[in-house]
């Protein structure tokens, strides 16, 4: 079975970038081919047609009349394309692996089309990282660590013009899929740092709304292990 992952690339989160890629493969047990999803690489391919603005210095999708906050906000949902079959897993680039994720490749069925935590979250609508505004939706931060089917009929509506023409909640919120169809995972493999248990030892810590780097979020949990992570690449 073809196994593809890929991390999604912000050029303001780049140290993020480079945490998430290191630690992923610092811990991978078994050769997984790994790849930055970036914004200017989908367009020019062709793949990524969303119209795009920049106002008061943020990247506004002007088909859901909302910003950004990252330039793989939708991108994501093209790593089905990119994958070309298989099961690819998509993640963030504000995460820290912190254990082997190739077996989690053997514990998909392929009756699913997807697999995902399922959190129940509910964040008050105010500000979050960097400025950017905390939008609710159904099924909220469900795409943000996820693994795609390639290969299921019910992902052929997860087409280009799909990815390209709706509006930014429904793709996040997995629209073309019924509820049968997304298989759930420990939530260890997309822990919401300040919303999850604080007892769990996950295996993906996700800094949702801040990223240790970043002013307020300085002693978020997991981040001393983020900036120790840090360290070992410029070791």
């Amino acid at each position: 079975m073809k196994r593809t992952i890929y991390i999604g690339y912000d050029p303001r989160e780049a140290a993020a970038y480079s945490v998430a890629v290191s630690s992923l493969s610092r811990h991978l047990s078994e050769f997984i081919p790994s790849h930055a999803l970036v914004l200017d690489d989908v367009q020019a391919r062709g793949l990524y047609r969303r119209p795009t603005e920049r106002r008061d210095g943020r990247l506004w999708d002007v088909i859901s009349d909302a910003p950004m906050s990252t330039e793989h906000a939708c991108a994501r949902f093209l790593v089905k394309h990119l994958a070309k079959g298989g099961w690819v897993l998509f993640m963030d680039g504000d995460v820290l692996v912190r254990g082997d994720l190739a077996p989690l490749f053997d514990q998909f069925d392929p009756a699913m089309a997807l697999y995902c935590v399922k959190h129940r979250y509910d964040p008050p609508a105010v500000g979050k990282m960097d400025g950017q505004v905390q939008t609710r939706y159904a099924r909220k931060n469900w795409s943000s660590v996820m693994a795609i089917n390639c290969d299921h009929p019910a992902n052929r509506a997860l087409s280009l013009d799909l990815i390209n023409t709706a509006p930014g909640r429904d793709l996040h919120r997995l629209c073309w899929l019924p509820d049968e169809l997304i298989g759930e995972l420990s939530p260890a493999y997309n822990h919401l740092v300040g919303h999850n248990d604080g007892a769990l030892d996950p295996l993906v810590v996700h800094f949702t709304e801040g990223l240790p780097d970043m002013p307020g979020y300085e002693d978020c949990a997991f981040a001393e292990e983020w900036r120790a992570e840090r360290r070992r690449q410029a070791a």
